[in-house]
């Protein structure tokens, strides 16, 4: 590279020893230089007499009369001969600037890159020396072998193989470890990928499972006939007629009331189930105690006894109270502590006992058969037992955080379920497929029931909405932002799910007429949390 440098060159005919003696001042003679130049540039005569060939003297005055007369530019070669003197009054002139052609040499591109690589060589050892590595060696080694690298050179020790670690992360940076990891774990997923292309993944179930879903086709096929035959009788009624039943409907939910109310417990009630005749009501509660109250005096009529934790959960069988005997299995409940105890109506004492869970056990279900027990634990399974072989004949899994609800469609084919994962799913137990992805909720989901009619879900979740599912479209048909708490409770009506109720930690109960979804009713008489509601059966 080279630089071009300009110096301003004006100079005069006369010897600079017969204008200003060489022996003055040197400060008189620059300061009258610069005074000189000033005037030429203003277009004034020169303050220094041009010599007239005669010898000037020394007081400033020419041998011609002292006349004042402009000096004329020295040749640029350095010539001897005078120059004509420039008329009076003319401006300087352009050629007073003279341009070098010398140039100057700076430091050579070479030096320069020196330079810049001796900087980066200082910056990558400052950065070597704020590395931090592990001191273990079988981790070192591993990294290197990570990064590519030998584990181990000739002659070279433990803190040697440490600096050369620190030497390789300084110049590929701090951050090569994990790249290095992120690429070959996804090298290595593509490659597991192409070898093994997405596939459902069947596992040989028992012989006691073929048999349940043999009975469940058989059992499910006859339902099903029946409920398609009555709602093809109800779709021949005239629109009045049902119109007029549906306002009969909204007039009743309007009008619901207190009936009663009654200290259940010194601990919080966890659940409560209606006996299919509706003449009881059972409770469980955190004291460990399941209790069976006679309905509407609320008076009670057993106490059992066999739990050593929190109750979650309590259900009747679907025959109890209407075929079954007392002694016979009318009741079921589940612990936190993953107990699950049988009961009947003639004993304190649980009738037989499920083996107990590794998880907690938040909710149980009876199939419409009665039959099958499903079960929801906490290690992200829900169970199905058969309670005539008395073995689990089901362990299905599919929810990526634990399962708190279940419920079973009325033809008894389809199961549903909600998880802390925020996600329901609905199940088909003829096939163990999990035929619809119920994704909506924002949080975990604690409720969940179907309709009378068979393709209507309803789910509560703890983002204090309840959601509206049509499993014939396979999606959320309405949304109900029902609560200001979370929702812990919802039930269709069970003659016709013409009405939902839900209930929520705000401490209210809400009635929502199905269809339009409006808000019928609000009961509030609790003033504390409500866990969970049912619904009589003939309601």
């Amino acid at each position: 590279m080279y630089m071009k440098v300009f110096s301003p060159s004006h100079t005069c005919s006369a010897a600079p020893d017969e204008l200003y003696p060489w022996h003055m001042n040197s400060q008189l003679y620059l300061s009258s230089i610069i005074m000189n130049l000033a005037a030429m540039s203003e277009g004034e005569e020169s303050p220094v007499p041009l010599s007239g060939g005669g010898g000037g003297t020394g007081n400033g005055t020419s041998s011609g009369g002292g006349e004042r007369q402009w000096y004329a530019p020295m040749d640029t070669a350095g010539g001897e001969e005078d120059s004509q003197p420039a008329s009076p009054g003319s401006p300087a002139p352009a050629s007073n600037i003279h341009t070098s052609n010398e140039y100057m040499e700076l430091d050579e591109p070479e030096m320069l890159d020196e330079k810049k690589a001796l900087l980066e060589e200082f910056e990558r050892k400052r950065r070597a020396r704020m590395i931090h590595v592990t001191t273990d060696d079988s981790e070192v080694k591993q990294q290197l072998r990570l990064l590519g690298e030998p584990i181990c050179l000739f002659g070279e020790g433990p803190a040697d193989r440490r600096n050369r670690l620190k030497e390789l992360l300084s110049r590929l940076g701090e951050d090569a470890l994990k790249k290095t990891a992120a690429g070959q774990q996804e090298r290595e997923t593509t490659e597991h990928d192409q070898q093994h292309p997405e596939e459902t993944w069947y596992h040989e179930g028992p012989e006691s499972l073929k048999e349940a879903r043999m009975f469940l086709v058989n059992y499910s096929i006859a339902r099903a006939r029946a409920r398609l035959k009555s709602e093809h009788l109800n779709y021949q009624v005239p629109e009045a007629t049902r119109t007029a039943k549906r306002q009969e409907v909204q007039n009743r939910l309007r009008s619901f009331g207190l009936l009663g109310s009654q200290n259940a417990d010194s601990r919080p009630i966890s659940y409560c189930n209606f006996s299919p005749n509706g003449k009881f009501l059972a409770t469980s509660s955190w004291s460990g105690l399941v209790k069976v109250w006679q309905v509407p005096q609320c008076v009670i009529e057993h106490t059992l006894r066999g739990h050593n934790c929190y109750v979650d959960s309590v259900v009747w069988h679907p025959s109890a109270t209407i075929s079954m005997e007392p002694s016979a299995l009318n009741l079921v409940s589940s612990g936190r502590d993953g107990s699950v105890q049988l009961w009947s109506l003639s004993s304190e004492e649980p009738i037989a006992e499920f083996p107990v869970f590794e998880s907690r056990v938040s909710r149980v279900g009876f199939h419409p058969s009665g039959r099958f027990l499903g079960a929801c634990v906490h290690d992200n399974s829900w169970r199905l037992w058969d309670l005539e072989l008395q073995e689990e004949v089901l362990f299905q899994e599919g929810h990526s955080k634990p399962v708190y609800c279940i419920a079973f469609q009325n033809d008894g084919s389809l199961a549903a379920t909600g998880g802390m994962d925020s996600y329901g799913r609905v199940w088909d137990l003829r096939t163990g497929r999990c035929m619809m992805f119920l994704s909506g909720h924002q949080n975990p989901v604690l409720a969940i029931d179907w309709s009378p009619d068979g393709y209507h879900i309803v789910t509560g979740s703890e983002d204090n909405t309840a959601r509206i599912w049509d499993v014939r479209q396979r999606r959320c048909t309405y949304t109900i932002p029902s609560h200001t708490g979370i929702i812990t409770g919802v039930r269709y009506d069970r003659m016709g799910g013409q009405y939902i109720v839900t209930c929520s930690y705000d401490g209210s109960v809400r009635l929502w007429c199905h269809g339009s979804f409006q808000a019928m009713r609000a009961l509030e008489g609790h003033g504390q949390k409500h866990l969970f509601l049912l619904l009589q059966p003939d309601t």
